[in-house]
């Protein structure tokens, strides 16, 4: 049955892909920002505020069944630095949001957390998403109100962030010729393409997975240093790769798990992006907004990836 859902942080990178996906299932989606989103498609409804007005979120929110929470502080190195606004951002947003969809009896609240609450590491990133999944279970328990928690892993894919790890590694690969990683490169990650999780998102609204909290991570596990070698290839193996093993405060090794919060049951998609072509496809995308070029116009070169300059 289609609904009315409510997704904030529709302008970003992974609330964008969301609404998106949302949207060509005939659902009828209302984004919520402090800025308007250039992803807009014409049939979504969008308000423009902050997240801690109930007056500006309470506009948004009247009608909605469904609430996706993707609005907030992202970026671990930023909220290391600005503890006070970080948390205000994160748990009191949260709390201002819960607060309106108890109120207008909002059938399930899904939040985007991330699996470093599994970790000592993050910073007060980390110590946000814990106290908000806390807050949120707490106010199922107290007000009945349903939700699922989604912890995403290492993201990649268009319309990233400029923190993006992935994004990151290859801006620097097409403009310096050249990649710094901070850590030693042993670090296992799974990378997951934007668009796989946003459908794992959506298939997050089954009702079996009501009060769970969620991994949605990739199927490709992969050493930081081998995806560094991998996209030095795709570049004709002419990228300088540098680790700096003394800044690596915010990288665990092999595994987040120190803390233990609710343990979460990992979802996968039956197809999902292949890592290799992802990374390529991503390299068009930078590429061309770096170089202002049209998209199709790189894809239809016969020029190798290295001479784009």
């Amino acid at each position: 049955m289609l609904k009315k859902i409510l997704v904030t942080g529709s302008s970003g990178f992974v609330g964008s892909h969301v609404a998106d996906e949302l949207t060509k299932i005939g659902h009828q989606v209302v984004l919520f920002d402090n800025k308007p989103s250039p992803h807009k498609k014409k049939q979504q409804q969008e308000y423009i505020g902050d997240i801690l007005s109930s007056g500006d979120v309470e506009k948004a929110i009247d009608g909605c069944e469904y609430v996706y929470h993707f609005a907030g502080q992202a970026d671990i190195g930023f909220s290391s630095k600005s503890p006070v606004e970080s948390i205000k951002n994160n748990i009191l947003g949260t709390l201002n949001l819960l607060e309106l969809a108890r109120k207008y009896e909002v059938e399930r609240f899904l939040f985007a957390s991330t699996i470093y609450v599994y970790s000592e590491l993050g910073s007060f990133y980390r110590v946000s998403k814990q106290s908000c999944e806390k807050i949120i279970e707490e106010y199922q328990k107290e007000f009945g109100l349903n939700y699922t928690i989604l912890r995403y892993g290492s993201l990649y894919g268009p319309r990233a962030n400029d923190f993006n790890a992935m994004k990151h590694f290859l801006t620097q690969a097409i403009k310096e010729k050249k990649i710094t990683r901070n850590g030693n490169g042993e670090e296992l990650r799974e990378y997951i393409h934007v668009k796989d999780a946003s459908s794992l998102s959506i298939t997050a609204l089954k009702k079996k997975y009501r009060n769970q909290h969620l991994f949605i991570t990739g199927n490709q596990q992969i050493r930081v240093k081998d995806l560094l070698k991998m996209i030095s290839e795709i570049f004709d193996n002419k990228i300088e790769i540098h680790f700096d093993s003394n800044r690596d405060t915010h990288h665990y090794e092999i595994t987040p798990f120190n803390f233990k919060p609710q343990i979460a049951k990992k979802i996968i998609p039956e197809t999902f992006y292949d890592l290799g072509q992802g990374i390529l496809d991503l390299i068009y995308d930078i590429d061309a907004k770096i170089n202002n070029v049209n998209n199709s116009e790189i894809l239809n070169s016969k020029a190798p990836l290295n001479e784009m300059d």
